[in-house]
């Protein structure tokens, strides 16, 4: 399993699973998401990315749109994605990272905090705002310092042994019963009677 920048041709399949999972879309950009890869069987685990707002004193960086496919749940897959984008906005010079979102105990393990709405930078509090009437009513808002970002030993174990799990159950062969058939007693069109 790795995370990996997500690719132009992975717009359509990134939209699609954006819209199944109830995500924010806003100013779409395949170009600032990662995508989390199963390395044997190349399959598509999670995703997420960073959206850098810039109106205001300085620019701001956000994790959004984190989602992680159903059988792929409770993998380590989300915490590797989220390791990757705050690695990313690190890189581009952000000491702090914003996300808003109604998951704050799922980020609350990595060091995120969660603050008030009157703490966040203005670009941000509108966006609250917005997220909270259009998708998420009970976004709240989380900052974490990269520096204080940690990953869980337990979570990086998990994610090192990922697997698709299975997302329903087999489904049993139909048998002439299912149809109201009784096999004992049924004739059939062609039928010799041997």
């Amino acid at each position: 399993m790795y995370v990996r920048d997500a690719k132009n041709r992975e717009e359509v399949w990134l939209l699609d699973r954006i819209e199944e999972m109830g995500l924010d879309e806003t100013a779409f950009r395949s170009r600032d998401y990662v995508v989390a890869i199963d390395e044997e069987s190349h399959e598509k685990a999670g995703f997420g990315r960073i959206r850098i707002h810039k109106g205001g004193d300085e620019p701001v960086c956000e994790l959004t749109s984190i989602g992680v496919l159903p059988e792929w749940r409770n993998q380590g897959v989300g915490a590797h994605v989220i390791e990757r984008l705050v690695e990313y906005a690190g890189d581009e010079g952000f000491d702090t990272v914003y996300s808003l979102t109604n998951a704050s105990e799922y980020l609350a393990q990595f060091g995120f905090e969660r603050i008030e709405p009157a703490q966040l930078p203005d670009p941000l509090r509108d966006r609250l705002a917005t997220k909270q009437e259009n998708i998420q009513p009970d976004a709240v808002p989380l900052r974490v310092t990269a520096d204080r970002f940690e990953v869980p030993g337990h979570l990086r174990g998990r994610f090192k042994q990922a697997s698709a799990g299975e997302s329903e159950e087999p489904e049993a062969e139909e048998g002439p019963e299912d149809f109201g058939i009784d096999p004992d007693e049924a004739t059939y069109k062609y039928d010799t009677g041997d």
